[in-house]
């Protein structure tokens, strides 16, 4: 269950020993909201006890990857795990870096990711110089919009710079000499050589003719480059005496990557990316609405899989080559649309928790960052995810009609950057991501308001006992008066008391997952121990989060690896949502079965918020009866 934290160093630790410990990462880069983990062997329980840390949204397994998504606090967790492993000597053999597919994935993410943020504060410049121009005629022509200009595009400008900076630390090479060697790509001295070459002058390298490539704003060649690089500096490290080593192993590396990217790895990767785009550009241009609907529709499928960075050299090729793109028009459009799902369920839901989590995925939503909102709302609830495409694929291909470009890259498309579609040429741009993205907010909304948004059931229930509601209304306003600086849980169980620092898994006995304890129930019966909100169940139901009216928040973990049972002996009560009563029953269970399968049914019983209290009074006793004061949380 996720949750506010700012202990980042705790949780970097947290998921380091629940995925097995150094010796089990290989490799550990970050997006904008994921920490991407590379691992030698993959543990089936490191996933639900990753995804169960406070502050981890969830966990998704994909293109040979352990991804955490953590969202906006992912650099600060990041941070602190790489200081815990030693990433830059880690072993990148092959053998346990999965597919071709997989491991371009992987280095698209980590190449990106680390200046993601810089290129979108650009974009978002770029945009707010649009409008400005938009406003005050002449504008351009003033010294202030050349000084702004230029800043916001010396970030792509400079891109093989910032390349070669998080390139090399993927590939675990020398930083300096990949930034001395891509630096001398975007020299001008090679613009304006380039620049003669292309007005037909005749420039040769030692007999052989150069290229006119530019490669301001290239992402390939820069990237080629340093793969390369890692390997020829590991080669003249391993025979070059140490005496000498210093000096001549960046002398040799920038004698002969230079030249060799000049010569041949810049025209063929940049013939490649240009391929690309121009297979992309050619569908775009021929066949729009097919081109709209399949990233209005998909793009966020995408997303949940963790490959949308393997877009990126196409986007940039698009930008260098004619100034503008159609694939970020309707990538907004496609982000808008999850934005919309998010406001539907806002306006359909009763349950203020939902609304509550929906309010914070759809502010993120706005600035082009939509895990948050899949993962804590659309996806949870599937119809609205479902609903987002849908929208999103409509939007997109109404707005393939008035031919929509971007002519200002976005790091982060969403609806802040819709301005960047704005342009004198092409004045219907605009107007066509506009429609595209209204219709892609406004569709989602009123088709969660027909069809729900698969959580109904419950709020319908509550609906039909308003009595019931308001008997729990003023018993819990009588509580709140009675007990305004502190909150009493109830056992959940009979059964014999454990100290959690006896539990034998670590994740619990440590104290990561918060202050408790564990009970071997005597019965097959949860309860509820308050007055509250089902926030959490699990797929494979062994486990249940709870939050009481007043924000404690409990997790009960039925058994040990009982996530192995896949749901077998557990039977539901209740359902993510809904609302619950003190002493009501909520998960059955079948002791005699767990046991059968080797499997031991000690049930931590766990405050995952204990942080945000004074104290947590635990009460001292071995046995415990049903609805027996378990603990006193101290506001």
């Amino acid at each position: 269950m996720s949750g506010k934290v700012r202990d980042y160093p705790k949780l970097a630790k947290d998921i380091l020993e629940a995925v097995g410990g150094e010796e089990n990462v290989i490799g550990a880069t970050r997006c904008a909201t994921r920490l991407r983990l590379v691992l030698k062997r993959s543990n089936p329980k490191a996933k639900d006890q990753v995804a169960a840390l406070p502050g981890v949204i969830t966990v998704v397994e994909n293109s040979g990857q352990f991804q955490v998504v953590i969202g906006q606090h992912v650099g600060e967790v990041f941070e602190h795990f790489s200081s815990l492993v030693n990433i830059e000597t880690a072993d990148g053999s092959d053998e346990h870096k999965g597919t071709v597919l997989n491991r371009i994935i992987a280095t698209m993410s980590a190449v990106f990711a680390p200046f993601v943020y810089i290129l979108a504060a650009a974009g978002i410049l770029q945009g707010a110089l649009i409008i400005i121009n938009l406003l005050f005629t002449g504008f351009e022509e003033t010294g202030t919009y050349q000084v702004l200009s230029f800043i916001s595009w010396a970030p792509f400008t400079f891109l093989p710079i910032f390349i070669a900076i998080t390139a090399s630390k993927h590939f675990k090479t020398n930083t300096y000499i990949a930034v001395a060697c891509s630096a001398a790509l975007v020299s001008p001295t090679w613009t304006e050589m380039a620049a003669k070459i292309a007005e037909g002058d005749s420039i040769s390298f030692l007999g052989l003719a150069l290229s006119p490539t530019t490669y301001t704003s290239s992402v390939l060649p820069p990237l080629f480059l340093v793969w390369i690089l890692s390997y020829l500096e590991r080669f003249l490290n391993k025979r070059m005496n140490d005496v000498i080593k210093p000096l001549f192993v960046p002398f040799f590396c920038m004698l002969i990557m230079v030249p060799l990217t000049i010569l041949l790895i810049g025209p063929v990767t940049t013939m490649g990316a240009n391929g690309i785009a121009n297979g992309y550009n050619f569908l775009a241009e021929n066949a729009p609405p097919v081109a709209g609907a399949i990233i209005g529709a998909f793009w966020q499928v995408i997303v949940i899989f963790g490959v949308h960075w393997g877009i990126t050299p196409m986007v940039l090729a698009n930008f260098d080559l004619y100034g503008r793109d159609s694939f970020q028009a309707y990538q907004t459009i496609a982000v808008v649309a999850q934005v919309g799902a998010v406001l539907g369920v806002i306006l359909k839901a009763k349950n203020q928790e939902i609304r509550k989590v929906s309010v914070s995925a759809g502010v993120t939503g706005l600035f082009g960052i939509t895990e948050p909102a899949i993962y804590g709302v659309t996806l949870r609830f599937k119809k609205p995810f479902i609903f987002g495409c849908i929208g999103g694929a409509i939007g997109a291909i109404t707005a393939s009609f008035f031919n929509p470009y971007y002519f200002a890259y976005a790091g982060l498309p969403g609806p802040l950057t819709i301005v960047n579609g704005i342009s004198s040429d092409y004045p219907m741009s605009i107007w066509g991501i506009l429609l595209g993205a209204a219709i892609a907010i406004i569709l989602p909304v009123v088709l969660i308001q027909i069809f729900g948004y698969g959580n109904d059931a419950a709020e319908k229930a509550s609906n039909e006992n308003p009595a019931k509601d308001q008997e729990l209304s003023e018993a819990s306003f009588q509580t709140a008066a009675a007990q305004s600086n502190e909150e009493t849980v109830k056992s959940p169980f009979n059964g014999q008391v454990i100290p959690l620092s006896e539990v034998p898994d670590e994740v619990f006995s440590s104290g990561a997952m918060g202050q408790g304890v564990a009970i071997e129930p005597a019965d097959n019966k949860l309860y509820a121990p308050f007055d509250g909100t089902v926030v959490m169940v699990a797929p494979t139901k062994h486990a249940i989060g709870l939050r009481s009216e007043s924000g404690v928040e409990l997790l009960v973990h039925i058994g040990l690896d009982t996530v192995t049972l896949d749901g077998k002996p557990f039977t539901l009560k209740v359902n993510d949502g809904d609302k619950i009563r003190k002493g009501e029953a909520l998960i059955e269970f079948d002791k005699e079965f767990i046991h059968a399968q080797g499997l031991k049914t000690i049930t931590p019983v766990i405050i995952t918020n204990s942080h945000a209290y004074e104290e947590v009074i635990i009460e001292d006793r071995k046995e415990t009866r049903l609805q027996q004061k378990l603990f006193t949380v101290v506001k």
